[in-house]
């Protein structure tokens, strides 16, 4: 059996392992997951699982405030606090109930196995907010003045936030509901969770929802809940509230998605043409939640706003189609030839594929492939179908024209032609789905095979 590592070299790494970033550790977990008790990094290994543990327990008990723990904590568009605020007030909050901190430790599997209740989070909630506004240790202390640093109120924020976490933590598990279900009773059940919030504090209106849209996926949905706490309200009455902010910053992260949608990056490839796709998707549904849950008038004020935010989205998407459309034709070329005594345009194979600008093409197909469910809600579900169906016939011509140039020995270089069939199948795949790719893969081999020796090793 290895020796075990000294205490002073254990404490030094416990205190880098407790400081990484969860990426960070989450890494050196799986890194060490086959490393065995009695090896050289044994110790290690079950240093960093007691800290995964122990960040899982953390994040269990500041559930309500721990996804606003965010890089610098500098974000001026919601409340965010730095992440190396988390660290020191959970250190701090062990030194000054280490023991609570173990009993809702042990109350945790029962409350899990049970799915009861066990108010210890928020006593320990309670507790940290207390640690944060007395800097009763010097952790607290130092938390304090981190998240200061990065807003002058940061830590008096961060207080008043601890402060409502029991509604909010109690809200948090009916979320997925009142997202899913708008109803009377889910609306009825949110207002009530709302006036118990700010029963806690006149001005916790903002943060109850502010905490909200951290814990969802997609942030921007807390406006179902705004609305239904307020019952819908209309554009005129919802823009004089401390509330107005979400729907602004919801229509100006629309602005800035448009923005991105029409500066796609044409050389990022596959991954570039996903993101604009599920970005358009995410713009599409933000502007149909601002519809549906306020009151509004196209002609002027936020209605106005996004009904041209919605006919702009358009118009720039349906611009990265027809772009799809040129850059799918400039890498596939034609030329007029004379056939058999027959003038015909054909595939011109002279040179193999620009890989540039079958890049790019793929870029925009992966665009164009990804808006399968935006363009029905976005206004260019004719515009994609046209281009589909165009681009589909297309390229099922290019294919069968390379196969009779193979067939009739006029192709030229085969190694050209065969280039130019996995384009056609990769631009197959995207257009007219993964069967037609592969037919024409299978086509190609076989075309490919049927050559004489002499020209295929040539």
């Amino acid at each position: 059996m290895m020796a075990a590592l000294p205490a002073h070299k254990s404490a030094i790494l416990r205190k880098l392992v407790e400081t990484a970033p969860c990426r960070v550790v989450a890494s050196l977990q799986q890194a060490l997951a086959e490393t065995s008790d009695d090896s050289a990094l044994g110790s290690v290994r079950r240093l960093v699982d007691a800290e995964i543990a122990d960040r899982s327990f953390r994040g269990d008990v500041l559930s309500p405030v721990a996804p606003m723990f965010i890089g610098h904590g500098n974000g001026a568009r919601a409340p965010t606090f730095p992440n190396r605020a988390l660290s020191l007030i959970w250190r701090g909050l062990k030194t000054v109930e280490g023991a609570a901190i173990s009993e809702a430790l042990d109350a945790r599997a029962l409350v899990e196995k049970t799915r009861g209740w066990d108010d210890s989070y928020d006593r320990l909630a309670a507790a940290a907010a207390q640690g944060l506004r007395d800097r009763i240790n010097d952790d607290f202390r130092i938390a304090a003045e981190v998240c200061d640093n990065a807003d002058p109120d940061g830590a008096a924020t961060l207080v008043s936030c601890l402060e409502i976490a029991p509604v909010v933590r109690r809200a948090t598990g009916k979320l997925p509901v009142w997202i899913a279900h708008a109803s009377s009773e889910t609306a009825a059940a949110a207002r009530v969770a709302y006036n118990d919030a700010v029963n806690i504090s006149d001005d916790a209106g903002p943060r109850f929802f502010a905490m909200l849209a951290a814990q969802l996926a997609h942030p921007w949905m807390v406006l179902r809940i705004i609305s239904a706490v307020m019952e819908r309200p209309n554009e005129r009455y919802m823009a004089d509230t401390e509330l107005a902010g979400f729907v602004v910053k919801v229509m100006d992260d629309i602005e800035l998605t448009i923005v991105a949608i029409d500066n796609l990056d044409l050389d990022g490839g596959a991954a570039a043409g996903q993101f604009a796709a599920s970005a358009t998707e995410i713009a599409v549904s933000q502007i149909a939640e601002i519809e549906t849950n306020f009151e509004m008038s196209r002609k002027r004020g936020w209605g106005n706003r996004v009904q041209k935010q919605r006919l702009r989205l358009a118009a720039v998407v349906e611009g990265q189609l027809r772009a799809a459309e040129a850059a799918t034709l400039d890498v596939l070329p034609m030329h007029a030839t004379r056939l058999h005594g027959v003038q015909r345009t054909l595939p011109l194979l002279d040179s193999p594929p620009d890989p540039l600008g079958v890049n790019r093409a793929r870029t925009l197909l992966v665009f164009v492939e990804d808006l399968r469910t935006a363009a029905n809600y976005g206004g260019f579900s004719t515009a994609r179908i046209k281009l589909i169906d165009k681009l589909s016939e297309y390229l099922a011509n290019y294919v069968e024209d390379v196969l009779g140039l193979m067939r009739s020995e006029e192709a030229g270089d085969l190694a050209n032609a065969s280039a130019f069939l996995e384009v056609l199948a990769d631009f197959s795949d995207h257009v007219a789905g993964d069967k037609a790719g592969e037919l024409v893969r299978r086509r190609a081999q076989a075309a490919l095979s049927a050559q004489p020796a002499v020209r295929t090793q040539n």
